[in-house]
């Protein structure tokens, strides 16, 4: 339970060396930055560097130009990879010309292509119509119009079939429309226009009329072709280029973030005269890596101090876990990250959270595949949770064992034990009905456990963090741990013994006397601290609030303990779902029995697995991470170039 020392560094050198000195500390990859004017007290002489980010530009062209022809960009290592201004222009501006021409082409055949896949599927509503379109348009004392009728309208030209004026040739329909051509003297195309406006007819434009409708359709399908060969050749040409050009390409827009975002460090320096001030934050075992190449610059000097020395600038956070652990400060930093000094959690959620997932999705067979299902997800899809999810399975799998249960079959394990331990059958009958108490009260104690194990864990930070009040007077501090403590044994002693050793001595000194420092804990903390300021304005109502205060203290003492039985539930639960699989399948003949088990286990793994992560989470954040965990901390965020993709 570790978070890595930080070190605060600051740097001051000539302005000229400033890019040399920000190259040295991003390409560590373990320095963050902060804010020069937020650490002098006198800045009245110092002035921002402010300056155009010089790479914007041509890290914008770039990623145009490639995402215009349809290739990708990727950061690769450039750590040795070195390159100047004005090559950099100079390949961006012969790269962006020649991908550009062919992107262009691509996109104007693009456009034709689309343009005649549009005239063809107008061109197919006027199958039918024989005559040649041309002949038709070039009529001299006559109009024709092409396009489409609602099909409520279309019912309505009977109103007009008096009138001789009225012509309308339908060739195609479908659901919504009739596709036609009306005809109008010219003397009378105005009038004709307006009844067929009025019916809400809807032209068409054709460009290709020469011959009939199949005539033009045929002759588009053939340009369609061609078309698409050119583009198939652009593509060729695009790919080609793209071939030889690639490498090249990847390694100068990674070398461009790269720039880009040291650049970007020069907001937070400040220039004094010709020199420059930079600070920020390292982790402790990279000091000397970066120190000692700082210092091979002459006119460059930098100090380290302690973070833990210079707390109120708040040090970033970066979590240092053994392997085993790591997968789990996937969870702490979903709640939050420790403070500087406080402990960090991670092996603590590590260990208990394997060991309450196994207990709540015990099976020997369902586990081994749940840690199959883990190892894929991190290994294919890089997930966080599927490496978690191996060590919960392989948990799951050993209290399956313990009780016996394999993919639901209660008894699978019998000849195993027999063999192994000499034992008649398993050693935790689930389904018995004298285990079920067993199992409650068990989980009830695995939960006084861990709050006690929350509690002292809170105690160690509070007293790392000098916190010697609240260490002491805390509800979850010494004074609650003393409480909860004895309440829980005077619980015991009633239930088991009759109250053997509860007696006044014992409540008065282990109850009554953490309860007074409790409910008064404010007042002590205050007077521990020196702080003359300790006494409340108004007895009456400060005593009125820690009395409520008080009782919601130990209202949570019970609620977080009984928050536990989940686990024993969730025992239950399994063995009882399995039980329902089976009885279905037992219905299903023989064939259908196989298919049912086969089924329900998947259903019951997905389940289970799900409403499980999700509990013992649960348990994690609101019964134990509440008593020692404040999640207040600022992640580490080293300066290194963007990670996303193009």
């Amino acid at each position: 339970m570790a978070v890595c020392e930080m070190k605060f560094i600051s740097i001051i050198g000539m302005m000229s060396e400033i890019d040399d000195v920000i190259r040295i500390c991003g390409n560590s990859k373990s320095f963050e930055p902060d804010n020069v004017f937020s650490f002098y007290s006198n800045t009245e002489k110092f002035s921002r560097v402010a300056e155009e980010n010089p790479y914007s530009d041509s890290i914008k062209i770039l990623k145009d130009t490639i995402t215009a022809s349809g290739q990708t960009l990727n950061l690769v290592d450039v750590e040795n990879f070195y390159i100047d201004n004005t090559q950099i222009s100079e390949y961006i501006n012969n790269l962006s010309e020649k991908l550009g021409q062919l992107t262009e082409k691509k996109k104007l055949l693009k456009n034709k292509l689309d343009k005649y896949i549009k005239e063809e599927k107008q061109l197919e509503h006027f199958f039918g119509f024989n005559e040649k379109l041309d002949e038709i348009m070039s009529c001299q004392y006559i109009k024709a119009r092409f396009g489409r009728l609602p099909r409520e309208s279309y019912y309505k030209l009977s109103l007009y079939e008096n009138e001789k004026e009225v012509l309308f040739f339908p060739c195609t329909k479908d659901n919504m429309y009739y596709w036609g051509i009306y005809f109008a003297p010219i003397d009378n195309l105005d009038e004709v226009d307006r009844v067929f406006s009025s019916l809400y007819f809807e032209n068409v434009e054709i460009t290709y009329i020469n011959g009939t409708a199949e005539d033009n359709v045929k002759r588009l399908k053939v340009t369609e072709e061609e078309v698409k060969k050119e583009i198939s050749k652009t593509d060729s040409k695009i790919a080609e280029f793209w071939k030889h050009q690639k490498e090249r390409c990847m390694r100068l827009y990674s070398k461009l973030e790269e720039l880009s975002v040291y650049h970007e460090v020069k907001k937070y320096a400040a220039r004094y005269n010709h020199s420059f001030i930079l600070v920020g934050w390292i982790p402790a075992d990279k000091e000397m890596e970066i120190c000692q190449k700082l210092d091979s610059i002459n006119s460059v000097e930098c100090s380290t101090e302690r973070g833990k020395d210079i707390l109120k600038y708040v040090p970033p956070i970066k979590l240092k876990n053994k392997r085993f652990f790591k997968p789990f400060e996937f969870f702490v930093e979903t709640y939050g990250l420790p403070d500087y000094n406080e402990v960090d959690p991670t092996a603590f959620v590590g260990l208990t959270y394997i060991i309450l997932f196994g207990i709540m999705f015990a099976d020997f067979g369902q586990g081994l595949v749940l840690s199959l299902a883990g190892y894929l997800m991190w290994k294919i899809k890089k997930m966080k949770l599927g490496r978690a999810l191996i060590s919960c399975g392989i948990s799951s799998a050993f209290f399956g064992m313990i009780f016996g249960s394999v993919f639901g079959f209660e008894n699978a394990l019998d000849g195993f034990y027999k063999k192994v331990f000499g034992l008649n059958e398993k050693p935790v009958s689930v389904m018995a009905s004298d285990t079920t108490n067993v199992i409650i009260y068990s989980a009830v104690g695995i939960g006084i456990c861990l709050l006690m194990v929350a509690m002292i864990i809170n105690i160690y930070s509070l007293i790392r963090s000098k916190k010697f009040g609240e260490a002491f007077f805390g509800q979850n501090g010494i004074c609650g741990l003393v409480l909860y403590s004895s309440s829980v044994l005077m619980l015991l002693d009633f239930m088991l013994f009759k109250r053997g050793f509860s007696n006044g001595l014992y409540i008065a000194l282990f109850i009554v006397v953490p309860t007074f420092f409790i409910l008064f804990s404010e007042i002590f903390i205050k007077m521990f601290n020196g702080n003359s300021n300790w006494k409340p304005k108004s007895w009456g109502d400060y005593i009125a609030q820690s009395v409520f205060e008080m009782f919601e203290v130990i209202l949570s003492y019970v609620t977080n303990t009984m928050s536990f039985l989940r686990v024993g539930a969730f025992v239950l639960v399994h063995a009882g779902m399995m039980m329902v699989v089976f009885t279905i399948a037992e219905m299903c003949g023989q064939v259908g029995y196989i298919i049912t088990l086969i089924i329900g286990n998947i259903f019951v793994l997905c389940l289970e697995a799900l409403l499980a992560g999700i509990q013992v989470l649960r348990l994690e954040f609101y019964e134990l991470f509440s008593r020692f965990f404040s999640g207040a901390g600022k992640a580490f965020n080293p300066i290194v170039p963007k990670k996303t993709d193009v």
